[in-house]
């Protein structure tokens, strides 16, 4: 099955080998029998997308389960002997198609690779396998009281080899910064099936080029990660949230900045619009206080180190919402409140699909927060001149933004993919005019390569190919995605 969207894919297809029956027996050898799916086109089915949507869709030839490094990379040296196309994937939750087996091919699934397997307190590390479930990991330095600050707001789904390959950010990166910022180390199989130990338990070195950053980031293009080393915090003090209910999203928008300068530690500032507040309260059964009033909503965490200090920080916070129009301050006393706030931003984007199949969770661009209002303004004007719904929300204090676009009833999914593409094209020329970038956190992919490799000087996206050449000179690893073919 093919999605409405990749259009003609043949000729991109031509350019490698086809999986005969000798090379799957080749690939049984290599991973083992057990862990190789192929011939089964509902068990198939399950690895020809992630969550861009139904309209990105295409068959692999093969699925590879594999247990260990080893096994990745004896796949890998048939693939390349063969000229096999190679597509890595995690939990499949990303949101740009990037783990769509665009030419066929094999899947190497990392689901099996999912142990911990080492909390190294002395150096303040955690040692993980790709397929660990970043929540799994969150709870289990919380025992031994660290933080993994790298927290997606898929952190119950998605895995942590997915989070490095795309340098995913989350609701905490205004305090923490994105995943880029906390891996360490790497172990990484190369599309010749050569293993690079890339890093270590350290924090600092002048040795040569980075090739350990040029992976973080680089969605399945370069090599495939079979370990992370990952940098741990000490566990935070005491936090709270606050739920600020605002009249109107121009109000909302403009109180961030000043949430931000206050000198408060704040975790996170999330925004969520109206549209997007009534249909994840209505998925996960809850009504938020003032949802019948508000037009916006944002979700502020801070922390202090003592009790006081957090309630003089919550205060001086929530006054200040108060100053600048907020309807209403609530701040959650409970980990039941905390937990019922956040269950309706964790749950937007399973709520958004369930409410539109066809609705299109794309848009990820991030701009300076100076220009937030700005970008905000931009988007409803694109929706108003396309005719289209569209919901906003984001996690407004670093200034990244996602749009929610739904397709209209009488819209055919071919036409609808192409017009969202529009949308976001626009929209991420805005971006860049106003200092930005189209993608803060989902990476490029399959869905936003055309916006991206226009929107960068040839020159660049140039230096980019070279590097790429580097590392898979045959092409096999992920083609298609993010520098195209």
């Amino acid at each position: 099955m093919t999605g409405t969207f990749f259009g003609n894919t043949d000729a991109l297809r031509e350019r490698y080998g086809k999986i005969t029956p000798e090379i799957l027996r080749e690939i049984q050898e290599a991973a083992g029998a057990k862990n190789v799916v192929a011939g089964d086109p509902d068990a198939l089915e399950s690895y020809a997308s992630d969550e861009a949507g139904i309209m990105f869709t295409s068959m692999p030839d093969a699925v590879v389960k594999a247990e260990g490094a080893e096994q990745v990379a004896a796949v890998m040296k048939v693939a390349s002997k063969h000229r096999i196309p190679v597509t890595p994937r995690g939990a499949g939750s990303g949101l740009a198609g990037a783990a769509v087996p665009l030419c066929g091919g094999i899947v190497l699934s990392l689901e099996k690779m999912n142990r911990i397997l080492e909390i190294d307190p002395v150096n303040r590390v955690a040692v993980v396998e790709p397929g660990v479930v970043t929540n799994e990991l969150c709870k289990a330095v919380a025992e031994e009281g660290f933080l993994y600050a790298g927290y997606p707001m898929s952190t119950e789904t998605s895995f942590i080899g997915g989070n490095v390959a795309t340098n995913a950010g989350g609701g905490k990166v205004i305090r923490y910064g994105n995943t880029r910022r906390h891996v360490l180390g790497l172990e990484v199989v190369l599309p010749t099936g050569t293993v690079l130990n890339l890093g270590g338990r350290i924090r600092k070195d002048t040795w040569g080029y980075s090739l350990m950053q040029l992976m973080v980031g680089s969605e399945g293009t370069l090599g495939i990660i079979t370990k992370v080393i990952v940098n741990l915090e000490p566990k935070p003090g005491k936090t709270v949230n606050l739920l600020v209910a605002f009249p109107d999203l121009d109000t909302a928008v403009d109180s961030v900045a000043k949430v931000v300068r206050t000198g408060i530690s704040v975790i996170s500032c999330e925004l969520m619009d109206k549209l997007s507040v009534n249909i994840a309260a209505s998925h996960v059964n809850t009504v938020l206080p003032y949802q019948d009033r508000a037009d916006a909503f944002l979700l502020i965490q801070i922390e202090g180190d003592t009790d006081e200090r957090l309630e003089e920080g919550y205060e001086k916070v929530g006054t200040l919402c108060l100053e600048n129009g907020a309807l209403e301050v609530f701040v959650a006393e409970s980990r039941t409140e905390s937990g019922m706030v956040w269950n309706i931003r964790q749950n937007l984007a399973e709520a958004m699909r369930a409410h539109d199949p066809y609705c299109s969770l794309s848009g990820d661009m991030v701009v300076p927060l100076s220009a937030v209002p700005e970008m905000v303004e931009e988007i409803r004007r694109a929706g108003k001149e396309r005719g289209i719904t569209v919901g906003i929300l984001g996690h407004i204090a670093d200034g990244n933004l996602h749009p929610i676009i739904f397709k209209p009833a009488d819209m055919e999914p071919m036409e609808w993919a192409e017009y969202a593409e529009a949308f976001y094209d626009d929209l991420t020329s805005v971006a860049v005019r106003l200092g930005g970038v189209g993608s803060g956190e989902h990476g490029i992919g399959y869905v936003k390569m055309p916006i991206f490799l226009h929107s960068k000087p040839a020159e660049e996206i140039e230096i980019m190919r070279g590097i790429k050449r580097s590392f898979d000179p045959d092409g096999i690893l992920n083609p298609g995605k993010l520098l195209g073919s």
